[in-house]
């Protein structure tokens, strides 16, 4: 059987040009042409998997406010998940029914020197996320959650260094460079024909040889640690039932359900960031 159903996970820092965080917040400088690359680099990966005989592609907006992709520019063939209050975050909307899963606008794990916009999860709070013991970046979470599913992984776009980190995990995945780090705010950068272009040959290429790819499997149980920046936010996540203190500043979560690690995170987000921007300088 052919391709049928496609998931599009689209985070914003590995996109096409950009390299400034400002560029990835709304009413900050750059923001709306962030939005509008962000875009065009979904556009590009939807422009593949059509090419390659998809008849579904189910685009999930997995950055910050989830509210970036731009609707009006987007390839009409597709369907967008757009805002706050997903349990799934980044995975929203994946499940068994899809074929396979790609990742666009992805970035490397925290700690990555030459990372464009390196971090995991939260970029000032968390200074590393662990899964069952071994420090992990988003792709590892993400493509962890698709495993979960039964849905291999097909494609990596974002810069350099993400794409090292999936070979590394996911093996012979397709990967796109758009960018190659210098350091966490700067980078080389390949002009938006190009790198789109990549995007589209890379996706149609991935899912053309769909059933060289397995699903990432992560054996149960499943342990998400996270080594927070502040004793605060540790603190105030492991109220949270079933979440427990491995440190002052480190937490540990164990469940049987990867969905449930998907939906930590999200509250992780909300309680960190609360007690990060309330405490100002020192969160």
């Amino acid at each position: 059987m052919g391709i049928v159903k496609v998931y599009l996970s689209v985070d914003m820092e590995g996109v096409t040009g950009l390299t400034d965080p400002e560029e990835m917040h709304a009413g900050k400088r750059g923001y709306e042409r962030g939005c509008e690359l962000m875009t065009a680099d979904a556009n590009a990966a939807i422009e593949g998997a059509f090419a390659a005989g998809a008849t579904n592609v189910l685009v999930n907006d997995a950055h910050g406010s989830t509210k970036n992709l731009r609707i009006d520019l987007l390839d009409p063939r597709a369907t967008l998940i757009r805002g706050p209050g997903k349990s799934q975050r980044m995975a929203q909307g994946l499940d068994a029914s899809f074929q396979a899963a790609c990742f666009v606008g992805y970035h490397a794990m925290a700690g990555v020197p030459h990372g464009v916009l390196n971090h995991t999860w939260m970029g000032k709070e968390i200074q590393n996320v662990y899964l069952n013991g071994e420090v992990c970046g988003e792709t590892r979470i993400v493509a962890a959650c698709a495993g979960f599913h039964g849905v291999p992984v097909v494609l990596v776009a974002g810069d350099e260094a993400v794409g090292e980190e999936a070979r590394e995990l996911l093996g012979d995945v397709e990967t796109v460079a758009v960018k190659k780090g210098i350091d966490k705010f700067s980078a080389e950068l390949l002009p938006p024909s190009v790198a789109q272009a990549r995007i589209r040959e890379a996706t149609e290429r991935a899912l053309s040889r769909v059933a060289d790819f397995t699903p990432y499997a992560v054996a149960a149980p499943y342990t998400l640690g996270v080594e927070w920046n502040s004793t605060a936010i540790a603190a105030a996540v492991a109220l949270i039932p079933g979440v427990k203190a491995a440190g002052t500043r480190h937490i540990e979560f164990t469940t049987d359900d990867f969905t449930q690690i998907m939906a930590l995170f999200g509250l992780f987000a909300t309680i960190g960031g609360q007690v990060a921007c309330g405490s100002g300088p020192y969160g």
